[in-house]
């Protein structure tokens, strides 16, 4: 759905967005470049062992691996345009500049990763209905709501994970790199939400609670779901699986508390 950009911007209380702008500066002060990630120093994925049939199946899980992160950066490229296109504050649009930047850049870092090991697999359905849920939101609030106060969130302990798993790669430096800057994406988003709930009407905050009970159970199916190449491992850790997304998604209502919104009506999955 397209968003007409907003031209009118707040004059008053420009103190409150001192938050945003710490970000911002934070934001400018981590760049990095494709370039300087070790390619040709380090293999691009974990190297496999054992017979070659075994080795194409670990090589064809982490392209899955590879695929999904490479979806979610490209929705997130939309995603923070939009952001960046309507928001009516100059310190929030300083912002969104070098998160569309950041964006940008894991997009190509992992279109260079995925071309090392042999190219894409499946795509997840649950991303690109995450994706429409935010880029169709009718308010700002609920943009930055599900974008940044949740979603990037939730997606953080995703990349920590991953780098475990990839010691010694390409993969897990750009994990790292990225688990830093989708937190400076979560920190900005909770400062800017604040600063955009202080005058909200109570219908504007229940909104963002009824967005958070259509995000949550597609988070998990997200989080959950496991395509052909990973289908064997899947089921090997899905008990895991399920209590590390428990966790996440109670943190994440959590951080909505703290935005001051009343979420006694949060349905969590898996409760």
């Amino acid at each position: 759905m397209a968003t007409e950009p907003l031209t009118e911007e707040r004059t008053d209380g420009r103190e409150a967005y001192a938050g945003l702008l710490r970000f911002y500066e934070l934001a400018k002060r981590q760049e990095w470049q494709v370039r300087d990630l070790p390619w040709g120093e380090l293999p691009p994925i974990p190297e496999g062992r054992g017979s070659p049939q075994r080795q194409a199946r670990r090589n064809d899980m982490w392209r899955s691996v590879l695929t999904q992160q490479l979806q979610a950066d490209m929705l997130a490229c939309d995603m923070s345009s939009q952001l960046l296109n309507i928001a009516p504050d100059p310190e929030a649009r300083l912002y969104y500049s070098t998160m569309v930047q950041d964006e940008s850049r894991h997009t190509e870092a992992w279109l260079k990763l995925i071309g090392e090991v042999g190219g894409t697999a499946e795509r997840d359905p649950h991303l690109d209905k995450l994706a429409h849920m935010t880029l169709e939101a009718d308010t700002l609030e609920e943009k930055v709501f599900l974008m940044q106060v949740f979603y990037e969130r939730l997606i953080i302990p995703r990349f920590r994970l991953i780098a475990r798993s990839a010691r010694g790669t390409v993969l897990e430096d750009l994990c790292n790199r990225l688990a830093t800057d989708d937190g400076i994406h979560h920190g900005a988003g909770m400062a800017y939400e604040r600063v955009l709930l202080q005058h909200a009407s109570k219908k504007t905050k229940r909104t963002l609670v009824e967005a958070a009970n259509r995000l949550l159970p597609e988070f998990a199916a997200h989080a959950m779901w496991r395509p052909r190449e990973r289908a064997w491992i899947g089921r090997a850790m899905e008990s895991r699986d399920v209590q590390r997304l428990r966790e996440d998604l109670e943190q994440g209502v959590r951080l909505a508390e703290s935005l001051g919104l009343d979420v006694s009506d949060v349905q969590l999955p898996f409760s």
